[in-house]
């Protein structure tokens, strides 16, 4: 249970927010990882390999692969779970796990339209991640303000690109969230805008108050906006979900895209972390840090430290 919210027409920064929900904590990690990093994925026949041609600062899970993350040109990607996915069956292209579906976004394109033109070159499949099969679907959105969702479904990826593409929850697929925010107002019906922690009434949520924010007269002010926007649909610790148990809220990120800059909070700490790209991006080294720290705050950039990949 996750949302992505992305602000993007409000004529002073595009910045997007998305929180990290899950029933144990996923042991998020936060890694800068260099321009010219040669990798490769396993487990399937005729494995992806490439070479990075962009630096990056991505959050990991259970250091299966990128949750999450940034580009130095601002382009963001955020991997959320989706239920009942049916993956690619195998042919000739390139295997791709889906855990490093978002690192390869990052690695390789610099804007959404360059990330969606790339999508046949490869076949995801879904690993086995500590005994489950996770489904997942992709948010990526740039500096220009442009943005795509991606959700497998029966064998084939469905893209759905365009601005209007603001909100990502989780299951059902985005045509099934779309036709259920018609029933609210303003978005062509009457209902009220629900308070339930559920998949659905987050996305109605996420889109009613994304649709009221006012517009920021400074970019602290927009990111401020998007942050008080995924504190609103995030679950608090102990909220119980008679569907699914419990799952709570982990940890936030905001992307200021336009200077990129990656925000990281953890629900465990009072305040966020963060990492400007332009500090570091030059860096030849993999570097890392345990953004849950609860003793680090503000800019950690010069914190990292030499890590050894492990996605």
């Amino acid at each position: 249970m996750c949302t992505r919210i992305f602000s993007n027409d409000n004529g002073v920064a595009n910045v997007v927010s998305r929180c990290m929900d899950w029933g144990v904590s996923d042991e998020p990690e936060l890694w800068f990882l260099p321009r010219g990093l040669k990798r490769a994925a396993v487990g399937q026949p005729h494995p992806m390999s490439w070479q990075s041609h962009y630096a990056s600062v991505s959050t990991t899970m259970w250091g299966a692969g990128a949750a999450d993350g940034m580009n130095e040109h601002g382009l963001a990607a955020h991997l959320l779970y989706l239920d009942n996915v049916t993956w690619p069956v195998p042919d000739d292209r390139p295997s791709l796990s889906h855990t490093l579906w978002a690192q390869y976004v990052l690695d390789n394109y610099s804007t959404v339209a360059e990330a969606i033109t790339g999508l046949n070159d490869y076949r995801l499949f879904s690993p086995d991640i500590r005994g489950l099969q996770l489904g997942a679907h992709l948010a990526i959105e740039d500096a220009s303000g442009d943005s795509a969702i991606i959700e497998p479904h029966n064998g084939e990826l469905i893209v759905h690109h365009g601005h209007e593409f603001r909100v990502m929850a989780n299951t059902p697929l985005l045509d099934e969230q779309m036709a259920n925010l018609a029933r609210y107002a303003p978005f062509g019906g009457e209902l009220p805008p629900p308070g339930d922690i559920k998949s659905m009434d987050r996305f109605v949520r996420a889109s009613y108050f994304l649709h009221y924010l006012p517009t920021p007269e400074t970019t602290n002010q927009a990111l401020a906006g998007v942050f008080q926007l995924i504190q609103n649909v995030a679950v608090p610790f102990g909220a119980p979900d008679v569907d699914w148990g419990v799952y709570p809220t982990w940890w936030y990120s905001v992307c200021d895209l336009d200077e990129p800059t990656y925000y990281f909070q953890s629900r465990l700490s009072a305040t966020p972390v963060w990492i400007r790209l332009s500090d570091v991006a030059d860096g030849m080294e993999v570097l890392k840090i345990d953004p849950s720290d609860p003793h680090l705050f503000g800019d950690v950039t010069g914190l990292l430290k030499p890590g050894k990949l492990s996605f």
